[in-house]
């Protein structure tokens, strides 16, 4: 069975001729080369050794004839093997990376563009459609893409065609290093375009930008973070398939309700006569609807205590016409000092369950002390005893030290 190993990283077929495989060596290098792409250095140095066997008529023939292992046992006879050759000019293993974990990975696909897109809680409660502006760049419509008039372009002789340039530094008496870099005649294109014929629309960059309006659907129910994808939306360039938009949905805080999952939560403030005697209230819904909530007489609420009002919370995302549940958490305020006088409170008294029996306490060790409103900025309440410790121990220390003497 042939080995088609190289020719499966540069995307071509068997009978490719010269010019395609340079133009797939050009795509994939600005694609996987270290500067853009940090992560991609193996399959860069996969990509470069697959050009150099391809694009040279000798070695493309011994490899069509006896593959990879064919060219590897070609050391044998005293030239240098195809691990060998990947060895020196990168100082790694080339079969390491074709022989395991089934080849090569590759990406033919252009970068996602990502938009954030706030919206309100009511948003994602009711549903929206929302208009997105973005600017994209598309394939110019002039040149087709090609970036000059006639549609011809000339091999940058500084890299030959490769887009890159490669240059040697000594690091010592017989070591060299080896660095490669985007060609700066050609901007890593690996062609150049006469300026005279380059594109009016274009410039000779192929693309031109424009702008386009996107339709968002907000479903009801969706989460924070949701992502809205927009297929092959993305920024176009020549021989590449252009990425995706991905827009992702940021909530805004809301000043009454707090979602979780598919619940709400809010706070509610009422007063002590009707955390004891009852209340009625109103609660303005997400989707505008007024929700009248009925405590009866007699069911005490007290600070902290949270109600449950079934089927009042967020939709289901896909599923909007089941919801959630809405979580209401009761904070209790009390009447001002003296709000009654004493004949009323006398009244009140006899009404509230009885207080605690006390029993005053007799002997020498009682002792009756004041209760006062704690003020946390009052230092003087909490600090004052410390203090006079402190002044105590600055006056024993200061002055000069004593010193005992011997006879």
């Amino acid at each position: 069975m042939a080995d088609n190993k190289l020719y499966d990283i540069l995307g071509v077929s068997r009978n490719a001729s010269d010019g395609e495989i340079k133009k797939a060596y050009r795509r994939l290098a600005k694609e996987f080369h270290p500067d853009k792409n940090p992560e991609a250095g193996d399959t860069f140095k996969e990509i470069s050794y697959a050009y150099e066997v391809l694009s040279d008529p000798k070695k493309r023939q011994t490899y069509d004839k006896y593959g990879l292992k064919g060219m590897q046992e070609g050391a044998q006879d005293g030239g240098f093997g195809a691990d060998e050759i990947f060895s020196q000019l990168f100082g790694g293993s080339l079969f390491g990376g074709f022989m395991g974990g089934g080849g090569m990975r590759r990406r033919h696909k252009g970068e996602d563009t990502v938009h954030p897109l706030r919206v309100t809680l009511e948003d994602l409660y009711n549903g929206k459609t929302a208009k997105l502006q973005l600017s994209k760049n598309v394939i110019c419509a002039t040149c087709a893409g090609k970036g000059s008039k006639s549609g011809n372009t000339t091999t940058c002789r500084a890299c030959k065609g490769c887009g890159l340039k490669v240059t040697f530094r000594q690091l010592g008496p017989g070591m060299t290093q080896q660095m490669q870099s985007r060609c700066p005649d050609c901007q890593g294109e690996g062609e150049i375009i006469n300026e005279k014929d380059r594109c009016a629309a274009c410039k000779g960059k192929k693309v031109c930008n424009e702008t386009k309006i996107l339709e968002v659907h907000v479903d009801k129910g969706m989460p924070d973070g949701q992502k809205i994808y927009f297929r092959g939306e993305g920024d176009q360039q020549p021989d590449i398939e252009p990425g995706d938009v991905v827009i992702i949905l940021q909530q805004k805080p809301h000043e009454k309700f707090q979602r979780s999952g598919n619940d709400l939560h809010m706070q509610q403030t009422i007063s002590l006569t009707e955390a004891l005697c009852g209340f009625s209230t109103v609660v303005r819904q997400l989707d505008g609807r007024e929700l009248l909530i009925k405590q009866p007489p007699g069911d005490v609420i007290k600070p902290g205590d949270t109600k449950t009002v079934p089927g009042e919370g967020m939709p289901q995302y896909k599923n909007p016409f089941e919801k959630g549940n809405l979580y209401v958490t009761f904070d209790i305020t009390f009447p001002s000092n003296h709000f009654a006088n004493e004949r009323q409170l006398k009244v009140l008294e006899s009404i509230l369950p009885p207080r605690p029996q006390f029993t005053m306490p007799v002997g020498e060790h009682v002792e009756e002390v004041d209760l006062h409103d704690y003020d946390p900025n009052d230092r003087s309440s909490h600090s004052g005893r410390s203090e006079a410790y402190e002044s105590d121990d600055e006056h024993i220390h200061s002055g000069p030290g004593v010193q005992c003497t011997h006879q």
